[in-house]
């Protein structure tokens, strides 16, 4: 089994995501699965032009020259696909956007229509699973409720979503410890979803663990 995560935060391995996805994938490779995680903003993607070159003309294949064509292959060689990403503007960072845009070939100028849900079908068949991870710098989860929109088209199995972000790579030592409890839960969820495809009510207890009440963190973060 293979786990990638494409982060798309713009500080790529030095994001408050990318705490999160590493203990994710560091659990899933505890469990034998083979991990990749890749940081989006490092590499070269044009915009997609809007051609439908991809659909029409050269199905699969876009007119553009650039890394995508490497990451649509990382992209299909993965049995899970984390998507990983700051709450930039209520929503994905561009960076991550972009690359999702860039997708396009993998679709196929054919409708689908599930329960009145109308979407673009898959040019070849997939069996993927998605997980979405993402941090927000500020507290509360009302945050990430355009997040869940966006991600609800491809039904993930899993989605962490984590608000006081800013608190995940503290130097102060009664945080670290507070914020290592919560990255265990989230190393033992890779390991679950690796093993049996899914997250325990324990597990899950862990994710939604406070690490800072609201009125605490506002006062930590000076705003």
């Amino acid at each position: 089994m293979k786990f990638i995560v494409f982060n798309g935060s713009p500080a790529a391995a030095g994001s408050n995501t990318n705490v999160i996805a590493q203990a994710f994938l560091s659990g899933a490779k505890r469990a034998g699965a083979e991990t990749e995680n890749i940081f989006v903003i490092e590499k070269n993607i044009g915009h997609c032009k809007g051609c439908f070159s991809c659909w029409f003309k050269t199905p699969g294949k876009c007119v553009l020259q650039d890394d995508m064509q490497g990451l649509i292959e990382q992209y299909n060689s993965a049995d899970v696909v984390c998507f990983a990403s700051p709450v930039y503007t209520w929503n994905m960072t561009a960076a991550l956007k972009n690359f999702a845009d860039r997708l396009a070939p993998l679709k196929s100028p054919l409708i689908v229509n599930r329960n009145d849900n109308f979407d673009l079908a898959d040019a070849v068949s997939k069996t993927q699973q998605f997980i979405v991870i993402s941090n927000c710098g500020f507290p509360g989860n009302n945050n990430f409720e355009t997040m869940k929109v966006v991600f609800a088209s491809c039904n993930p199995v899993l989605e962490i979503y984590r608000n006081c972000g800013k608190l995940l790579q503290s130097k102060d030592e009664k945080i670290k410890r507070d914020v290592d409890d919560y990255l265990k839960a989230v190393e033992q969820a890779g390991y679950e979803m690796a093993t049996q495809n899914n997250i325990s009510e324990e597990t899950e207890a862990g994710l939604q663990k406070e690490l800072m009440s609201i009125p605490e963190y506002v006062k930590y973060i000076g705003m």
